[in-house]
């Protein structure tokens, strides 16, 4: 191994847009090397030459990777004869995707600034979807249960409400549904037909343990009950029985990310069978 390899270093990333496309791909990249610790300039919509000569005295100031997605063809020459001049390197973040598309498709690509986060009927459904589940969430049903895309279930600290808003900013109209032991699920919930129900449970220790940490941030009443281990395994085993009772699939969320627990619902919902629609 080189020795002479820093501890950190500077990550610059150039974006004529909001930098979300850099941050997820740099995100990905750096859990690869987590002994290393980057130091991150996000440099969002750097779209004027007054814009951008800032970002080449931070890049001169602070030398590191250079990551970038521009359009503007000025723009893309000075911040690599920059990154050229000060010896760093210098990435074009899309560049290998774009040109597979281009060699696959036979036509190059129209350059757009920031079109992903184009207001179209993509962009407003997911805006709807938000909508829908902050207003449906921890058991707040709408009418028509089947207005959902997806219903959560599941015993406190489940973390059903994160994953309901990743799944809304995903563009599916979610909805969540605590389950209390002793209390009878809602009556709407009982004839379901088009929405994807799915039971989320964790270990009784990582439950406790959130539970717990809870407590202490807002003075729960009932702890013994809300945070005893025995008590949260039978809340679980009541949440395997209503799901296995209904038919509705279980995820296991105890070491689970939010992202990769809304990668397995919506698995479910695309190798589902076609729901079955009322007349």
């Amino acid at each position: 191994m080189n020795t002479d390899i820093p501890p950190s270093f500077h990550l610059h990333m150039v974006s004529d847009a909001t930098g979300e496309t850099l941050v997820a791909i740099s995100k990905a990249a750096r859990v690869q090397y987590a002994q290393f610790r980057a130091y991150e300039h996000v440099h969002s919509l750097v779209r004027t030459r007054r814009e951008l000569d800032r970002v080449l005295r931070d890049i001169e100031a602070t030398p590191g990777i250079v990551l970038y997605t521009l359009v503007n063809r000025e723009h893309i020459d000075a911040l690599e004869e920059t990154c050229r001049r000060v010896n760093v390197p210098c990435v074009p973040a899309l560049l290998p995707i774009l040109q597979v598309l281009e060699s696959y498709l036979g036509t190059p690509s129209t350059p757009s600034v920031g079109a992903q986060h184009a207001l179209d009927a993509d962009y407003f459904r997911r805006i709807e979807a938000l909508n829908f589940s902050m207003m449906h969430d921890d058991g707040n049903l709408p009418p028509r249960l089947d207005d959902a895309d997806i219903v959560l279930v599941g015993i406190s600290r489940t973390s059903k409400t994160p994953t309901s808003i990743y799944l809304a900013n995903r563009g599916f109209k979610t909805a969540n549904v605590p389950l209390v032991r002793g209390m009878q699920l809602p009556p709407q919930l009982e004839s379901v037909k088009r929405a994807l129900v799915v039971g989320l449970i964790a270990s009784a220790d990582r439950i406790a343990q959130v539970r717990h940490n809870r407590v202490l941030e807002h003075f729960k009443s009932h702890v013994e009950d809300y945070v005893d281990r025995d008590a949260i395994a039978a809340e679980i085993a009541e949440t395997k029985q209503i799901c296995a009772r209904h038919r509705w699939p279980i995820i296991d969320v105890t070491r689970r990310s939010i992202e990769e627990t809304a990668a397995a619902i919506l698995r479910l919902y695309d190798d589902r069978e076609d729901p079955v629609l009322e007349p």
